[in-house]
């Protein structure tokens, strides 16, 4: 090699950088038995999820989501291998920024996860301006609307009250009473809402004021929850419908059922999903009725793919959390693909609005102009299934979206 050609060779490799070296030196695209593109280059994917604090049991089922994902597709979306950054969201906007700072710097192509709905509409800003594409994967505020950025794989914050309340108005007669109680922040105000609106505002069977509860972020001390059900028994309700999760969840149960209260307990589906039914006895959670995007038992090939190899993994049932995740992984998978050759952050987010039908194990959904899926609600009932509390699909409720 001539001395023109050393020099050249090493601008040539102080241009490229490590990144750029690795992909020039790997081999080009091919195609598999199917056909699809397969490529050498990596892609980097940064998850923003809990991973400390209150609300880790939820993050660590987006990571298990996701991942499952990548196993059952050799480590790759979009036919390229990925390198999966997962940042600690922690329980609050400061935290989760500095994540989402962190992964930014590392020159991800995509973003996903994020738990908590505050923590989504503060970061609501800096991803729009990073424009880099956002699937969340759990927190779904309803306020969160004109984003070109974010997309969410779950729902919306007040669809699962949204889908609920006209169920019960069937059941609940005329002259009965509903309490309702939530704790009074981002996704509890918005369950609220949404369930107001869908049974109707002036109907005098939800005429009693709203009990605001505190929101607890962590677990909850015992009796955290004694004057708000004080007061719910002393108003004698026909039902309850709540919003609860996780930890408050499972203390406020067990208070309630404590009390005295016998009667019918509605709520979203999170007011028993995830570890909350592996607390309780059978007589604090039997036939409590919840509405939910997704159910385990669902009988679809994609649901029955996904929950066994999940169960296989974990050994336990998958939940809302890891069915949103892996779907978020899906759609990029199928986003990367519709991109092309013009992989960047930009290019990434036009393909996204292609990617049509997903087939997911909550059943078909498609993203709507706001971003957020049009997809099923169903009715699920908590009974035993073997010795096991389980949540039970009834029906479908709703497709909303």
């Amino acid at each position: 090699m001539s001395q023109m050609d050393r020099r050249q060779a090493l601008k040539l490799l102080g241009a490229l950088g490590a990144t750029g070296l690795a992909a020039a030196c790997s081999r080009p695209a091919t195609t598999n038995e199917s056909g699809e593109v397969v490529s050498d280059v990596p892609v980097r994917i940064g998850m923003i999820t809990a991973q400390s604090g209150s609300y880790k049991p939820v993050g660590d089922e987006m990571v298990r989501g996701f991942q499952l994902y990548l196993d059952l597709n050799d480590q790759r979306l979009g036919g390229h291998p990925v390198e999966l950054v997962i940042a600690d969201e922690g329980e609050t906007v400061a935290t989760a920024n500095a994540a989402l700072d962190g992964l930014l710097k590392q020159r991800v192509l995509a973003l996903t996860g994020v738990v908590n709905s505050s923590v989504m509409l503060g970061l609501r800003d800096a991803v729009e301006q990073a424009k880099v594409p956002l699937i969340g994967s759990n927190a779904s505020p309803s306020t969160l609307q004109s984003v070109v950025y974010i997309w969410r794989t779950s729902y919306v914050n007040d669809e699962a009250g949204r889908a609920l309340a006209p169920y019960m108005k069937d059941r609940i007669p005329a002259g009965g009473r509903v309490a309702i109680i939530a704790p009074q922040y981002d996704a509890g105000q918005d369950a609220v809402q949404g369930f107001r609106q869908s049974f109707g505002e002036s109907d005098d069977r939800i005429a009693d004021p709203v009990i605001w509860a505190r929101h607890i972020a962590g677990k909850p001390a015992r009796n955290a929850y004694a004057n708000e059900i004080d007061q719910l028994m002393d108003r004698n309700p026909d039902a309850i419908y709540c919003y609860f999760y996780g930890d408050s969840a499972v203390e406020f149960l067990k208070r309630l059922y404590g009390a005295g209260y016998r009667k019918e307990i509605y709520g979203p589906g999170f007011l028993t999903e995830g570890t909350v039914l592996g607390q309780l006895k059978e007589n604090e959670a039997r036939n409590i009725m919840t509405s939910l995007n997704y159910s385990a038992d669902l009988n679809n090939a994609a649901n029955r793919r996904f929950a066994s190899a999940f169960r296989k993994a974990h050994g336990s049932p998958p939940t809302t959390y890891a069915m949103a995740s892996y779907d978020a992984a899906q759609v990029l998978d199928k986003g990367i693909r519709i991109a092309g050759s013009d992989l960047d952050p930009l290019q990434l987010n036009l393909a996204l609005g292609k990617v049509g039908q997903v087939a997911s194990p909550r059943g078909p959904w498609q993203f709507n102009q706001p971003r957020t899926p049009q997809q099923k609600w169903y009715l699920r009932r908590v009974q035993l299934d073997g010795r096991v509390l389980s949540n039970v699909m009834i029906n479908e409720l709703a497709t909303l979206g």
